[in-house]
Order: structure tokens, then C-alpha cells, then sequence
């Protein structure tokens, strides 16, 4: 492999020279520019850009690290993070870890080493810690989707306490009573919030909350289907409706309540958090955040941080919109066929 010597001793000029002219500093004339260039390309010459960057202390890359990379969701939320460092000259080193903590602070400890320059973190429940470490290193950061009770970062998400509990009251507004709430994990700021939206709909018409149909899991559709299972087997008095906490576990609570022969909406309704996969039949009423806009506020911020990060002092939110979806998987109470 060409080093910068190679390229300087063809040249017959200093490697000086030659960083000068890769890295556009400094005068040089157009007949050592044309010099240098030609014998980059003849000995097919790749700048080292870790040291480069060692020295400049930038890399112009940025650290995505988020939960399941085969959510439709977070893909799309990729793409928000991509446009925006695309138009600052950015490059995006995306990481998934499948919820794990272990798996987080690999990544992190590994891109520390990369010298990333940002980092945009979907964090996993217990991970405050170590984002706070970053923070003390003074490397930028953004939290997207969810909160951390101890981190004052940037965070944008959704507001994901009032979309559950808008979907609530849609189901109660159609005369439903005993509904099911299959969520993720409690140890999950959006796992939380939902259940939370979920009680204070209910409470606010004075229902009492029965823990026999909440259930808590993974935002995973194997979850899904076996926590629909457990709840709709334990109860002597059948849901008349079912509260998906996110898409995926709305995956396994569609194909639960297949296997147990109850038919949507005629036997049970269904309500999602968060949309289907366009290759699902789109027939679930649902409340959607906007991933795409998630993932382009978040990037927005960290730019913002990454250029003038003693500008900004105080921690920032953006909640982005909600918007409920009404399509055919609920039905007026009165007309659920008795099973």
C-alpha cells in the first residue's frame, strides 16, 4: 500500500506538500496541485483518514444506534437521521441492538474509538449510565423516542401518553369496558407511557384498572402472540378489546387471536400503536408517530450540537405530532358476537 512518502518522493515534492494538497490547505501552485494528483492516482493513494481525524479531532460520522433495524418503524427513521447528515456532509454508522444493554455499551465503547463525532441513541431501560458517561466526555448527544429519568440530553419522540390514551377512548367510545393492554417492557420509557395513556382513559371514566389484562413484554411479535395468549386464556370475563402497544406486537396479537378463532371486529376489537408493514393488510385502527420526522428533528439537533456545542446549554425536547388512523378493526360493543 502507497504511503505519503511514495506520493511526495514521485512528485519531487515534501510530504507536506502533499497533505497541503489533500487537505486544500495552505498555497500551493497548480503545477505542484496537478503534481501531486497525478501521482495520487498512479499509485492509487487513500488518504489515512483516521489520522487526519486524530488530528483535527472530526471525522465527519455520526453514530445511529437503534433497538430493531427490521421495524419498518426504524428504518424509516434511519433514512430521517441519513437526509439530514447527507446535506451537512455526514456520514451515518448504524448500529441495532435488538434492546440488549450489553449490546449498547459495545457499540458505544467501539464508536468512542472511532471517533464518532455525535451520537443519536434510541437507549434501552437501563442505560442512563452510560449515556451520562458519553455526556462527561463531551461527545454530543440525542436521545430519540424515549427518556431516560436521570439523562438531560436533547430527546425527540412522540407523545406516546396522549396517543394511548386517545385510542383508548376510542375503543370506550364505542361501549368497550374490558379492554386488554399488551405492551413492551416497563423497563421502557414508551412501554410506560402507554400503559399510563391506557389507565388514565379508563380512570377518567371511572373504571377500575384490572392488572389481569395489562401485560408487559417486548415490542417483539413473538411477545405479542404470547402475551395475547395469556391474557385472553386468564380471563373468565373475554376482553372485548385488545390494545397493541406497538406494530410488531400488534403482528403476534393478530395471529394469537386467529389461532383462538376470534374473528376482527365481529368477536374483538384491535387498536396499534405505531402502523403495519405495507405487506400487512392495512386494517388496524392506529395511532402513528411520524419516524421519518423523528429521525430528521434528532439529526437537526445533533448538527446543532456538533456546531457549537458551548452555544447550547440547556437540554432540548421536540415532541412530534400524532395522528390517529381509523379503519375497520373495531366495532360498537353492542354488535361483538357473544364467543
Amino acid at each position: 500500500m502507497s504511503t505519503i512518502r511514495d506520493v511526495a518522493r514521485l512528485a519531487g515534492v515534501a510530504p507536506i506538500t502533499v497533505s497541503r494538497v489533500i487537505n486544500k490547505a495552505g498555497y500551493i501552485s497548480d503545477e505542484t496541485r496537478l503534481r501531486v494528483e497525478a501521482a495520487i492516482t498512479e499509485l492509487h493513494y487513500i488518504p489515512n483518514t483516521l489520522s487526519r481525524s486524530l488530528r483535527s479531532k472530526k471525522t465527519n460520522m455520526v453514530a445511529l444506534i437503534v433497538s430493531d433495524i427490521t421495524n419498518p418503524f426504524w428504518t424509516t427513521l434511519t433514512r430521517g437521521v441519513e437526509d439530514v447528515c447527507s446535506e451537512h456532509k455526514l456520514h451515518v454508522i448504524l448500529c441495532n441492538t435488538d434492546e440488549n444493554e450489553e449490546k449498547l455499551g459495545e457499540y458505544v465503547d467501539l464508536l468512542r474509538q472511532k471517533q464518532m463525532d455525535g451520537f443519536i441513541v434510541v437507549p434501552t431501560g437501563e442505560s442512563g449510565t452510560l449515556l451520562q458517561s458519553l455526556q462527561k466526555q463531551g461527545v454530543p448527544l440525542v436521545v430519540v423516542d424515549r427518556v431516560l429519568p436521570d439523562l438531560q440530553a436533547d430527546t425527540v419522540r412522540g407523545d406516546s401518553e396522549r396517543g394511548a390514551y386517545e385510542l383508548t377512548q376510542y375503543l370506550i367510545g364505542l361501549g368497550h369496558r374490558r379492554i386488554a393492554m399488551i405492551s413492551g417492557s416497563h423497563h421502557i420509557s414508551t412501554g410506560q407511557d402507554r400503559v399510563m395513556g391506557y389507565k388514565r382513559a379508563l380512570q377518567e371514566i371511572g373504571l377500575p384498572i384490572d392488572n389481569a389484562l395489562i401485560s408487559y413484554g417486548e415490542f417483539k411479535s413473538d411477545s405479542g402472540h404470547e402475551r395475547t395468549m395469556q391474557v385472553m386464556r386468564n380471563s373468565s370475563d373475554r376482553p372485548t378489546a385488545l390494545f397493541a402497544g406497538s406494530n410488531f406486537i400488534a403482528l403476534g396479537a393478530v395471529k394469537a387471536l386467529d389461532e383462538l378463532g376470534l374473528h376482527i371486529p365481529d368477536d374483538i376489537s384491535v387498536v396499534s400503536f405505531d402502523d403495519l408493514p405495507d405487506l400487512f393488510r392495512p386494517f388496524l385502527t392506529v395511532v402513528v408517530q411520524a419516524p421519518y420526522e423523528l429521525g430528521y428533528q434528532a439529526a437537526q439537533l445533533l448538527f446543532e450540537r456538533m456546531s457549537d456545542p458551548a452555544e447550547i446549554i440547556e437540554p432540548r425536547e421536540v415532541l412530534v405530532p400524532l395522528q390517529m388512523i381509523i379503519r375497520q378493526s373495531c366495532a360498537p360493543l353492542q354488535i361483538v358476537s357473544e364467543s
